[in-house]
């Protein structure tokens, strides 16, 4: 991922956005910088791209990428010895399962009726989750049940617990 000066940018936060019936979308405004800096092409006046990856193994999600983030997980899968089963179910779920998409002028990009219909959403409320290095999209109200059992998890690790421990293990 390229700085910014001297910051990381990365995807973070989360943001609840419209898709409508023809499958616009608004991209975030924190995202669309991430995405901007991480588009090697990329320059001001220029519109940034992006990889929506949709695989099988994304069961109720799919996963925003930078070109160089992509990129660099499209060199690692290449990596791997040539007609290795691995390497070949890598391509299939990353490589073959991914669209590159250009966000407008607007911050918005269309997503394909195949993905939306992935999420089971034509049109609606989508919930994007930065995760650092990637994003995920999720349909606004099937996030709401996962983070639910994020906060359940939390209140059974007691009340001083810190997540950030989790780091250290």
């Amino acid at each position: 991922m390229r700085t910014h000066g001297t910051v990381v940018l990365s995807f973070t936060g989360t943001h609840t956005q419209k898709v409508d019936g023809k499958g616009r979308m608004s991209i975030p405004a924190d995202f669309r910088r991430v995405l901007e800096a991480g588009d090697p092409e990329w320059t001001p006046g220029l519109f940034p791209r992006m990889y929506l990856l949709y695989g099988d193994h994304l069961k109720n999600n799919l996963q925003g990428y930078t070109v160089d983030e992509f990129n660099a997980l499209a060199a690692q899968i290449k990596a791997l010895p040539r007609g290795s089963a691995r390497k070949h179910k890598l391509s299939l779920l990353v490589l073959g399962q991914s669209i590159k998409l250009d966000i407008d002028k607007d911050g918005r990009t269309v997503m394909p009726l195949k993905q939306r219909e992935k999420l089971g959403l034509t049109d609606g409320e989508l919930t994007f989750v930065g995760l650092g290095d990637y994003f995920e999209i999720w349909k606004a109200d099937v996030f709401g049940k996962v983070s639910e059992t994020v906060t359940g998890w939390l209140d059974e690790q007691g009340e001083d617990f810190d997540p950030l421990i989790l780091l250290d293990e």
